[in-house]
């Protein structure tokens, strides 16, 4: 029974819209605090191609690898963002952009350690290594009625799961700290926040640095899943996808950045008979939100209201009972 709702290619799109909301729960951090920063594709690729050729090459495990990979894009990410900080606005996502661009041409041109446009093949695969170790430990499954395949998907599914309640967690929590009450006060302004005492510098290169870090966690997380990847997964339209992620949802609270990350991945997938013009219509997408709700479709009015809306039905439900027991 289980083996016939479980559909491999549903279970690969959950797992895409999964790496998606990491990739914009990046660009909502840095957006958080006042940074438009449009380097989280290229911040991927590095994310992606050091976990890869750590795994191919090293035989290194792949948690190892995505960790280094994730490492190696935050400390990237910091060298970037201490010069960087001298910018704000449109200069700031131009600069990111064009090291994006530069990322990728060196991922091309660099052929005897990335195969250039060929790309990575032959990347040690998330689920199939799981698949293995599960099979080593006498556990099959066709216990639970499922092929390989989907034992393998549903596998990665839940792994990616686990991993975006937690981060979903932790940057709630982050948020309402210190940290995230000084991001707040830098997107409002700068100038008060340093005047009231804000070390500005630490704040605004620890807000680059996380978005650097979880953009090129995905990457890693992204490689292990498709095991395949080339210099094309992390050109400058990865980079404006992220954006119009957390634009789209709503960039004031990380919900939006979630709500997203999911519609905009399903989107294609359901309207695939005209997937080839995908970036025109986010194009339109980004012309119409800016137009008519430049916060996003989630705010924090939303939420204010949704949460509004679910108390008084718990009130009105909880007298109802009262009632009933009288």
């Amino acid at each position: 029974m289980l083996g016939e709702i479980l559909n491999p290619y549903y279970l690969q799109v959950a797992a895409f819209i999964m790496i998606n909301i990491i990739l914009a729960i990046s660009i909502y951090i840095t957006l958080s605090s006042g940074q438009l920063s449009l380097g989280s594709a290229g911040f991927m690729g590095i994310g992606a191609y050091t976990s890869a050729l750590l795994t191919i090459h090293f035989e290194l495990p792949i948690i190892v690898g995505i960790l280094a990979g994730a490492v190696v894009a935050g400390i990237i990410g910091i060298l970037i963002g201490i010069p960087a900080l001298r910018l704000q606005g449109v200069y700031l996502a131009i600069a990111t952009l064009g090291f994006g661009e530069v990322v990728r041409i060196i991922f091309v041109n660099w052929e005897s350690v990335t195969r250039g446009s060929i790309g990575l093949s032959g990347i040690p695969h998330m689920g199939r290594e799981l698949l293995r170790f599960f099979k080593d430990i006498g556990f099959d499954p066709d216990m639970i009625g499922l092929k390989n395949n989907q034992f393998i998907y549903l596998l990665v599914l839940l792994i990616l799961v686990l991993i975006n309640i937690i981060l979903i967690w932790f940057f709630t929590r982050q948020n309402k700290s210190r940290i995230g009450r000084a991001f707040a006060a830098i997107k409002m302004d700068e100038k008060a926040a340093e005047a009231m005492g804000l070390n500005i510098t630490y704040y605004k290169v620890l807000s680059f640095a996380q978005g650097a870090v979880l953009a090129g966690f995905a990457g890693a997380l992204y490689a292990h899943v498709l095991a395949y990847i080339s210099p094309a997964d992390f050109a400058y339209h990865r980079a404006i996808e992220i954006l119009i992620f957390s634009v789209f949802g709503g960039s004031e609270v990380i919900l939006g950045a979630v709500f997203g990350a999911t519609f905009l991945t399903l989107l294609p997938e359901a309207l695939r008979f005209i997937s080839e013009y995908r970036y025109m219509i986010y194009g339109a997408i980004l012309v119409l939100m800016m137009a008519f709700r430049p916060q996003g479709i989630i705010d924090a009015s939303v939420l204010n209201w949704f949460k509004k809306n679910l108390k008084s039905k718990r009130g009105t439900n909880h007298g109802t009972r009262i009632n009933k027991n009288n």
